[in-house]
């Protein structure tokens, strides 16, 4: 992958799409600057360059257009502080003025554009749209791995517009060398841990998996498909009826290429899905009618431990239970300290992305942990085999 770590951009006004898809609370406030701390390497080395950075992100799901809530200039002033300079806002992504505020653009200035997805065309890919952001700098730097996945305008179709100028930020070589550490070349035994609460938002990771990984963790609500899958009961938990053989073909898969799946052998269980729900421990697949799985239960917790403490390399993707519920937390929690455990004795461990990277920063693991990526979606796609349109764009020439 060709980085900004290899090349000179003294005087280049060099276009940066990010992944500033920031939390912000009820006053605007960033709640978990995590995403543009990720990119200040990338930021800074242009800057120390001599190039003048124009910053392109996205922020929400605005659906008509502009909408205070979802601009980014929330964030200027953030991003100002961790930058240490001044940064300029342009109230538009395209157009005249921030046209003109791209061309006035000085060595070592910064300019946030306005969300890109206030535009509708930005989803769509539309060619015009990329044109008219392209025409705002002369070289172009993708940084954002957790809009990787989608063949977006800003991640995908504006690299054609700068042949032989365009190159990789940092974060993004840095997520794809750590997800090819566990796909490529992993030190063994590998487990993957695969949470969620569903099976079909998981079934292609899993299949691919099994080409690669000596274990596989199931747990969340897509725990319970693979229970019934199997003839036990399990009362009111999620279960996806219509994926009930599909569960069936993966462990018969498993089986047959000496793959071990580990399903969680007891659950802690709800009388209804609320913070405040009565609890009891039961078998996974003994559920009394009326309660639902919300979190392993204690056994599970051990036996998932045992498992990662002998393994050298360790991919989580997705929750053990709720663990937004302090009733239902646990089984997460204890995953999160298995495998920070396992990392401290020599594991490798990939945390990936959305609720995994969540857990994990809400227990304070994140530093006791080798790499917690950005990317949900993408992640999950670059594990499902799949061609990140992103990563394409700027690879082709």
């Amino acid at each position: 992958m060709k980085t900004v770590e290899t090349i000179s951009l003294a005087g280049e006004t060099v276009l940066v799409r990010v992944d500033f898809n920031v939390p912000l609370n009820a006053d605007f406030q960033i709640t978990d600057d995590s995403r543009m701390r990720a990119a200040l390497p990338t930021l800074n080395k242009i800057l120390s360059d001599g190039g003048s950075v124009i910053i392109m992100s996205h922020l929400g799901r605005p659906k008509t257009g502009p909408e205070d809530k979802f601009s980014l200039r929330h964030i200027q002033s953030h991003l100002a502080d961790l930058l240490a300079r001044p940064v300029q806002f342009a109230p538009d992504c395209i157009g005249e003025e921030a046209k003109q505020m791209a061309a006035n653009l000085k060595a070592g200035e910064v300019l946030l554009l306005e969300n890109l997805r206030f535009y509708k065309e930005e989803e769509k890919g539309e060619e015009a749209f990329s044109a008219a952001l392209a025409s705002l700098g002369s070289f172009y730097v993708n940084d954002a791995f957790g809009t990787a996945h989608r063949a977006h305008a800003s991640t995908a179709v504006m690299a054609a517009h700068f042949p032989g100028k365009k190159a990789f930020g940092y974060l993004m070589a840095k997520e794809v060398a750590n997800a090819q550490k566990v796909m490529d070349s992993p030190a063994r035994p590998l487990t993957a841990i695969v949470g969620g609460a569903k099976v079909s938002d998981k079934i292609l990771i899993v299949e691919n998996l099994m080409k690669v990984a000596d274990h596989i963790l199931i747990g969340g609500g897509m725990a319970y498909t693979f229970f019934k899958a199997q003839g036990g009961e399990i009362g009111n938990s999620l279960c996806e009826d219509d994926r009930l053989e599909t569960c069936r073909e993966i462990l018969a898969r498993a089986a047959e290429s000496g793959v071990q799946i580990h399903v969680p052998v007891d659950s802690v269980l709800a009388d209804k899905f609320a913070a405040d729900a009565a609890t009891q421990v039961a078998p996974s697949g003994s559920v009394p009618a009326g309660w639902m799985g919300l979190d392993i239960g204690p056994e599970a917790q051990k036996h998932f431990a045992s498992i990662l403490a002998a393994s050298k390399t360790i991919l989580w993707n997705g929750p053990m239970g709720v663990f937004e519920m302090k009733a239902f937390e646990s089984g997460t929690k204890a995953v999160a300290d298995a495998v920070a455990a396992a990392t401290q004795n020599g594991a490798f461990s990939l945390i990936g992305g959305g609720d995994s990277a969540a857990a994990v920063y809400q227990f304070g693991y994140q530093d006791q942990v080798s790499y917690v990526s950005t990317g949900g979606g993408a992640l999950l796609e670059f594990f499902e085999g799949k061609t990140l349109p992103g990563i394409a764009a700027v690879l082709a020439d």
